[in-house]
């Protein structure tokens, strides 16, 4: 039997049309999008900033988009459960996250087993809002200042504890970073969410804190906890008579948690530019930045590029701060 020869062109034409056969049904699908609930995962339960950040996106998404945006907490393993969850999400628009500096930067590095890597297993769309770490004293710890907690610690070096919202999150690394510019050591406590990590420190069971200014400090301004400091280049003005660790004696001392919207490796260019114009305009509003503030929260809105870029900065600066301290996902 002969085999006929198409032309060179005929064959290219026939390509092109294979492959747009193949594109057509996700070109349609971003064309449609939204065209059914959108859901928002948030690696934390209830009661922190990063849940605070996916209500408030949640809510103003769902007004832009005319479509119901659900939020839904899937805490634990130190953010990797929702990691693991969205990253095997289909790549369609209907799964996002908020995504904390910790699950970005942190998690990568301590993981033994399903590793994900920030910048192929997600889709970065926008940075979204930020926030300081501080660091609160239990009622019951004798310590009032920073450098008594710290002369506590070097007399017991281990004996003295501190919560966190989980391990291998921008919280753990902060009292973990601290003790190791203090040269002192201190005692882990993780919990699953700041809820707990908070009324572990108002019970007493721990002796300190770390966690973020949205957290930490309407307890410290109700005079329930003690605050020590806070690890950001200036004092907050909603608690002005806490100093900067850095003002203590420890210059340079930041730990800025930032918390973005992603998706799953492979979204759609057109949707992640909506998304993102969709983001940076509700950014703009008054009423959500002054909801922010009343969070302790900044909102940081930016390119899909610039987030991608401080994902890749923060991946490689805490990557070193992992290896220094010895962290491993507990």
């Amino acid at each position: 039997m002969s085999t006929v020869k198409l032309p060179r062109f005929t064959r290219r034409a026939a390509l092109i049309a294979a492959a747009l056969a193949v594109l057509t049904p996700f070109a349609a699908q971003a064309d449609n999008w939204p065209s059914k609930p959108i859901k928002l995962v948030v690696p934390y339960p209830p009661g922190g900033a990063a849940d605070a950040v996916g209500r408030i996106v949640a809510e103003k998404l769902s007004e832009r988009l005319q479509q119901s945006v659900i939020v839904e907490n899937k805490p634990g393993a130190g953010t990797a459960i929702a990691a693991d969850y969205v990253a095997k999400s289909p790549a369609d628009g209907y799964t996002l996250a908020i995504a904390p500096t910790g699950q970005l930067t942190i998690l990568p590095h301590v993981q033994k087993s399903g590793r994900l890597e920030p910048l192929t297993a997600f889709t970065p769309i926008s940075q979204v809002a930020y926030t300081a770490v501080a660091i609160a004293a239990a009622p019951n710890f004798p310590a009032t200042t920073l450098k008594e907690a710290v002369a506590l610690a070097k007399a017991k070096p281990g004996d003295v504890t501190f919560s966190s919202s989980g391990s291998t999150t921008i919280i753990h690394l902060a009292g973990e970073y601290f003790a190791g510019e203090a040269g002192v050591k201190l005692l882990h406590v993780p919990f699953k969410g700041s809820a707990p990590a908070v009324t572990a420190l108002l019970g007493g069971e721990v002796n300190l804190a770390f966690d973020t200014l949205t957290v930490l400090a309407p307890q410290i301004k109700a005079g329930k906890v003690k605050g020590l400091a806070i690890a950001a280049k200036e004092r907050s003005p909603l608690l002005p008579e806490v100093p900067t660790v850095a003002e203590l004696g420890y210059p340079g001392f930041e730990v800025p948690s930032w918390f973005g919207l992603v998706g799953p490796a492979g979204l759609p260019k057109e949707i992640v530019k909506r998304l993102n114009g969709e983001i940076t305009a509700i950014l703009a509003q008054p009423a959500v930045r002054e909801r922010l503030a009343g969070q302790a929260l900044q909102a940081s809105p930016g390119t899909p590029e610039q987030f991608a870029q401080r994902i890749r900065d923060d991946y490689a600066k805490y990557g070193k701060v992992v290896r220094q301290a010895g962290i491993t996902l507990e």
